[in-house]
């Protein structure tokens, strides 16, 4: 009898062991992952190009010159890259031009209606279009909407006035005029 109650007792302590375990809820580790991804497509690059000077010619002493935006010898900055880009433009201009041994200097302007911007990048200044950008704007102050042509490219067109004194030394008078373009990002 003996034996059974222990086999009795066996049987009872493994049935509660068994009903313990089943019973403790067993922790479970769970895990997932996912992957993504960054993308990014880096446009054409900026490139800009002084195609022709402003070309004031022959000037007397003491007779002003002036040279339209839409005149043939008006200086063209040609602008290639992302096509429809939105672009931030400063151009730096001089107050003067000088000699090259720097011996004698001539005032040089540029009005708020000397510089226009090409969105059809044609080379020549006299033919551009009213619809194909900005006609007649401030070099000093481009304007925020300004963009590069859906065909990649873009010229800016720039006039101004030279005047020379009444004793002006005879001589080839420069002047660095500098063109900074850059991507807004926008």
């Amino acid at each position: 009898m003996r034996l059974n109650v222990m086999n009795r007792s066996v049987k009872v302590i493994l049935f509660v062991a068994l009903a313990a375990v089943l019973a403790v809820p067993s922790v479970v580790n769970s895990q997932d992952v996912a992957t993504g991804s960054a993308t990014a497509t880096v446009l054409t690059a900026l490139a800009v190009t002084s195609t022709a000077a402003l070309v004031f010619g022959n000037v007397y002493q003491g007779v002003t010159a002036t040279i339209a935006n839409n005149n043939a010898a008006a200086g063209i900055y040609a602008i290639t890259g992302q096509g429809s880009a939105v672009l931030s433009i400063f151009m730096a201009l001089p107050e003067f031009v000088a000699l090259a041994d720097g011996s004698d200097k001539m005032t040089i302007a540029f009005s708020t209606t000397d510089a226009s911007v090409d969105t059809l990048g044609g080379a020549d200044p006299t033919t551009m279009a009213g619809a194909s950008g900005f006609q007649n704007i401030d070099p000093h102050n481009f304007p925020a909407a300004a963009n590069i042509g859906s065909g990649g490219t873009t010229n800016i067109y720039l006039g101004g006035k030279i005047y020379p004194t009444i004793d002006q030394t005879a001589g080839a008078y420069t002047g660095d005029i500098v063109l900074t373009v850059a991507y807004t990002g926008s």
